[in-house]
C-alpha cells in the first residue's frame, strides 16, 4: 500500500508535529508533504524523512513570516499530486486537509481544530502586534474567503479523526461532518513521580490565548512562586508584568522538563485548549492541574482528584482555584494512572485499528 503524510507546515515542534511523528513511526517509508519546512526549527525530528514542500518554500525565506501569506496557502496545498497513493493521512489545523486526491485514494484527516483564523479573531490567537498594518487592513476581505475555502475543503476528506470531543463538536458545527475521537499521544511512561517543591508551573507557547497573564497576575497577588516554560511573542509583555516570584525558564531539554513537571505543586492551565498535552504531561508526573473549566480539559480532569477547576478566566477565579488546591490531598499515583490512558501506545493501537477499518469499509 502506498502511503503519504501531509502536515500544514513544519516550522516548529509542538502538538501537531508530535502527531506527525507518530504517523511517521507507523508509516516510516511514507513521504511527508508540507507547505513549509525548517529542519532546525523542528529539532531535526523529520530529517530522516523524504520531505516535499510547496512553492512557498522558495518565496518565504524566513519561515516565521508564514502568517503573512494565508491567502496563498489554499492554492499551494492544492498543487501537490497524490495520484500515486492509496492512502493519504493529513495532520491539519488549517490547510493540510485541503489537498486534492483521486477517487481511488483514501484521505483520512487528523484534525487538531477547524482553521482558527477563519472563525476566531486573529488578535485573540496571536496578538495584533504580530501583523503589519497592511494585513490588518485586508483582513475583512481575506477572512471570508478563508472561511469559505475551509468549509469547502473539508468536503474533500473521506474520514475525520480528531483530538477531543470538544473538537468533534466543532467539526460537526463548521463542517457538518462526523469525526472519530482518538486522543493525542503523550509519552506518559517517560515521566515519573518525584517529591514536589514550592512552585507552580505553566508550560506552552507565549501567545495571548494561552492566558499566561492570568497565571502571572494570580501568582503575583498571592505571592507564590511560578515557573514559566516556553517562548513566544508575548515574552516581553509577560516579563513586564511579573513580580519577584515569577521565573521565566524558556526552552528546556526533555529530561529537565520531566524534572520541572514532577517537582511542581501543580500546573496552571488558564487557557481553553482543544486538548492540552501539557496537562497530561503534568498528570503523568502525578501532579494536579488547576484548569479553566472549558475545552478539552473537561475530558480528563476530575475535580479534586486529578486537578481543580476554576469557573472564569479572571485573576480572582484562578486565585480561588490555587487556594482551593491547598485544601486537597491529591494522590499522585492515582493521577499518573489516570494519565496512562493517553499513552502513545494507546494512540498507535487505536489509530491503526481505525485506519484498517476505514480502508476496508470505504
Amino acid at each position: 500500500m502506498r502511503v503519504a503524510l501531509v502536515q500544514d507546515y513544519l516550522i516548529q515542534y509542538g502538538g501537531a508535529e508530535r502527531i506527525l511523528a507518530e504517523l511517521n513511526l507507523l508509516f516510516p517509508h511514507a513521504p511527508i508533504y508540507t507547505l513549509l519546512y525548517d529542519e532546525k526549527a523542528t529539532g531535526g525530528a523529520f530529517s530522516h524523512a523524504t520531505i516535499h514542500t510547496s512553492f512557498l518554500q522558495g518565496i518565504i525565506r524566513k519561515k516565521s513570516y508564514y502568517r503573512f501569506f494565508p491567502f496563498l496557502m489554499p492554492f499551494a496545498i492544492e498543487q501537490f499530486d497524490f495520484s500515486e497513493y492509496d492512502l493519504v493521512i493529513s495532520s491539519s489545523a488549517s490547510f493540510a486537509k485541503g489537498i486534492v486526491t483521486r477517487e481511488h485514494t483514501t484521505h483520512i484527516c487528523y484534525c487538531h481544530t477547524p482553521m482558527r483564523i477563519a472563525y476566531t479573531p486573529y488578535q485573540k490567537i496571536t496578538g495584533q502586534s504580530l501583523y503589519p498594518q497592511w494585513l490588518q487592513a485586508f483582513s475583512p476581505l481575506i477572512l471570508p474567503y478563508m472561511r469559505l475555502w475551509d468549509r469547502h475543503s473539508a468536503s474533500r476528506v473521506d474520514k475525520f479523526v480528531c483530538n477531543s470531543l470538544f473538537i468533534q463538536k466543532k467539526i460537526a458545527t463548521y463542517y457538518d461532518r462526523k469525526a472519530q475521537v482518538i486522543y493525542p499521544p503523550v509519552s506518559v511512561r517517560r515521566f515519573s513521580i518525584q517529591e514536589p517543591k514550592d512552585y507552580f508551573l505553566v508550560v506552552g507557547r507565549l501567545l495571548p490565548y494561552k492566558k499566561i497573564d492570568l497565571a502571572i497576575d494570580a501568582c503575583n497577588e498571592l505571592g507564590v512562586k511560578l515557573y514559566v516554560i516556553g517562548t513566544g511573542p508575548e515574552y516581553d509583555n509577560l516579563r513586564k508584568r511579573s513580580g519577584p516570584t515569577i521565573t521565566f525558564i524558556g526552552r528546556v531539554s526533555d529530561a529537565r522538563l520531566v524534572e520541572i513537571y514532577a517537582q511542581a505543586k501543580a500546573l496552571l492551565f488558564p487557557q481553553e485548549e482543544d486538548f492540552g498535552i501539557a496537562a497530561i504531561e503534568s498528570m503523568a508526573c502525578g501532579r494536579p492541574v488547576i484548569a479553566f473549566e472549558s475545552g478539552g480539559a473537561l475530558e480528563y480532569i476530575q475535580n479534586k482528584k486529578t486537578g481543580i477547576f476554576f469557573k472564569d478566566q479572571t485573576v480572582e477565579s484562578l486565585k480561588q482555584g490555587i487556594q482551593d488546591s491547598f485544601d486537597v490531598s491529591f494522590d499522585p499515583h492515582y493521577i499518573r494512572n489516570h494519565a496512562l490512558q493517553f499513552d502513545r501506545s494507546v494512540f498507535q493501537q487505536k489509530l491503526q485499528q481505525y485506519i484498517h477499518h476505514s480502508l476496508h469499509n470505504k
